[in-house]
């Protein structure tokens, strides 16, 4: 049976893809099922790969009755796509090699552009610390200094401090709250001499009075009925029309301004999805309308240099910037869970974006659901060899134990992180993924086996072709491959690795 590997990132991501379910699925960027990520492009391992480009008004089928144990897909007028095109045809590119590693690399090499660089080596080496998780809308500048100095006294290092949550007067306003950041030149001065650098957490969206006066400059999307009035997750609003570059330029002024004034050093860019715009959008850019709007967006994002982060990604893997897997909640398994870390970090390398960014260790506690030491310690560790960590949760809000095995793997992280940007300046080259393969592996020589199950102490780990040096038993004799390691012992304080002394290994095999 051929394994499929690629499609979009998904709420329930599975690894591999052939037991995905769609029906009437239609195939661009939006808030259902976490779709963030929307490549067209599937490979299978015994050689074959399918890629659709950006214009056809794609759906896809997949183990429906209609479609069963099947993939299909369909080019249909309708939405979300603009209805009143003058014909609809399926194009698509369907290519057979020997094997799935060539059929792969000629899939990047035709149809993905390669990144042009690199994103900030600081970011990749340190954690990044968001006030997102811990304090949630309730943010001002005594609780970023409360934290700040925290991540200090305890011994951790950073690549940056990242204000996020209600720090506008409204959202989307950009500008800060007086009552909450009564001097903010102050504030990032202070962080700066800490050592951080301070970056914010912005959105397309607008809120009165800064609605009105956009709404006169015709800097919103609108729908095919002229209405720019659109619901996001903290409200109604309307979004910004980034396929209209003279609008992206004149709302990143604005950003640029902020910036600039108050001193901070880069931004998250949240949203970006296409289904945040109102339905069916009119966009200036028919032919690949609604697709386009999401690479649009990301070109304005990736202006604002290579410590941005995003969310989003649809043909777009040029730009060198960190790509975030969407939201993960504070539980273990593939239902968006710990377990799904590994499969949606496999998935993102597959379609073509090397440089991603783990959501935040522990999850992202939405409600009550905040995560237990076990979870938070066992996501650290299953992030510490992809290529960021970035916390949200704080190790000391646990104990002691917490807090010195985050340091032990934050370190081990930032030991591997020359390794980890040698990767990426690969990727640069040839658009080979960092993280190409389960159990996962970090490069072609260096096998992580994380514990993703709770409550466990121990796990079967498969060691492929080669001689394997067990990193958490240096003193192991050395490990030939092609052999299971059953019921190998990996306690609450072990990350199980794995470093390759000889033979090359296929990663697509």
């Amino acid at each position: 049976m051929s394994h499929i590997y690629g499609g979009p990132e998904q709420y329930n991501q599975n690894w591999h893809t052939e037991r995905n379910v769609y029906s009437n699925y239609s195939y661009v960027s939006k808030q259902q099922d976490n779709i963030g990520v929307a490549e067209r492009y599937w490979l299978f391992s015994d050689g074959r790969y399918v890629y659709v480009p950006p214009y056809v008004p794609l759906f896809i089928e997949q183990n429906t009755i209609k479609s069963k144990d099947q993939l299909c897909f369909i080019a249909e007028n309708r939405q979300p796509y603009l209805v009143n095109r003058t014909g609809v045809t399926l194009r698509y590119t369907d290519c057979h090699f020997d094997n799935a590693r060539e059929a792969h690399e000629n899939a990047i090499a035709e149809y993905f552009d390669k990144p042009l660089d690199i994103p900030d080596e600081r970011m990749t080496t340190h954690p990044v610390w968001s006030t997102s998780a811990r304090y949630k809308r309730d943010i001002n500048d005594a609780k970023v200094r409360q934290f700040a100095s925290e991540v200090v006294e305890h011994g951790f290092s950073n690549s940056q401090i990242e204000i996020d949550g209600k720090w506008e007067t409204c959202y989307g306003s950009l500008t800060f709250d007086p009552n909450k950041f009564p001097d903010v030149r102050a504030l990032v001065e202070d962080l700066h001499s800490m050592g951080f650098r301070v970056t914010l957490w912005v959105h397309p969206s607008d809120c009165e009075p800064h609605y009105s006066r956009a709404l006169e400059r015709g800097w919103f999307v609108t729908n095919t009925e002229g209405s720019t009035i659109t619901s996001w997750w903290n409200g109604r609003g309307g979004i910004i029309d980034f396929t209209n570059a003279t609008t992206a330029s004149e709302w990143s002024s604005q950003l640029w301004k902020v910036k600039t004034e108050m001193g901070i050093d880069s931004c998250k860019f949240d949203a970006g999805e296409t289904s945040w715009l109102p339905q069916p959008p009119a966009l200036r850019t028919e032919e690949k309308n609604p697709v386009q709007y999401t690479p649009d967006y990301l070109k304005t994002a990736a202006q604002f240099g290579p410590m941005v982060e995003a969310r989003v990604g649809q043909q777009s893997q040029q730009f060198p910037i960190y790509i975030r897997m969407l939201d993960k909640d504070s539980r273990w398994g593939f239902d968006n869970g710990l377990a799904s870390l590994v499969t949606t970090l496999l998935q993102m390398n597959m379609v073509g974006y090397p440089f991603v960014l783990p959501d935040m260790v522990g999850g992202n506690g939405y409600g009550s659901e905040a995560p237990t030491k076990e979870l938070f310690i066992r996501w650290l560790q299953a992030t510490v060899f992809m290529p960021a960590i970035q916390f949200f949760y704080a190790a000391w809000d646990f104990d002691g134990e917490t807090v010195g095995l985050s340091r032990q793997l934050t370190a081990l992280h930032a030991r591997h992180a020359p390794r980890i940007i040698d990767l990426m300046k690969k990727a640069v080259r040839d658009g080979s993924p960092v993280n190409p393969q389960s159990e996962f592996l970090l490069g072609e020589d260096l096998l992580v086996a994380p514990v993703l199950e709770e409550g466990a102490v121990s796990r079967d780990i498969y060691l492929p072709r080669g001689s394997w040096r067990d990193e958490a038993d240096p003193k192991h004799p050395v490990i030939e491959g092609l052999v299971w390691l059953t019921n190998y012992s990996a306690p609450l304080s072990v990350l199980p690795y794995f470093t390759r002394l000889s033979s090359r290994h296929d990663p697509y095999s």
